[in-house]
């Protein structure tokens, strides 16, 4: 094999793994969208105007904090134990917001 045709056969390799990259990045970039699809309308369900608002204003903000917020009513929802009027009002979401936040606080006592 000339070294023409080695670069030929390397090119053409190289070519078709980024094709293969191509098309997995499209395919994971579908799942996302189908999974950011899903979680607004689960979100829709879960929580009224003014709770899905109120956490918009938590992402810009902490946008970690306000993804574990979403996973957690997602969970309790499926799990049926969201009680009361779905959607969730304001301020029964305020309420689960202060449970939510409670349970993560960590007290540190501090001697002298």
């Amino acid at each position: 094999m000339s070294d023409e045709e080695e670069l030929e056969t390397i090119r053409k390799r190289k070519l078709e793994q980024l094709k293969q990259q191509a098309i997995q990045q499209q395919l994971a970039e579908q799942q996302q969208k189908d999974f950011e699809n899903k979680k607004y309308q689960l979100m829709r369900l879960i929580l009224s105007q003014e709770g899905r608002q109120r956490l918009e204003n938590i992402r810009m903000v902490k946008p970690q904090f306000a993804e574990q917020i979403e996973i957690q009513l997602i969970q309790l929802f499926q799990a049926g134990r969201l009680k009361g009027a779905a959607p969730l009002s304001d301020n029964a979401f305020k309420k689960l917001l202060t449970q939510i936040s409670s349970r993560g606080k960590k007290e540190f006592n501090i001697k002298k």
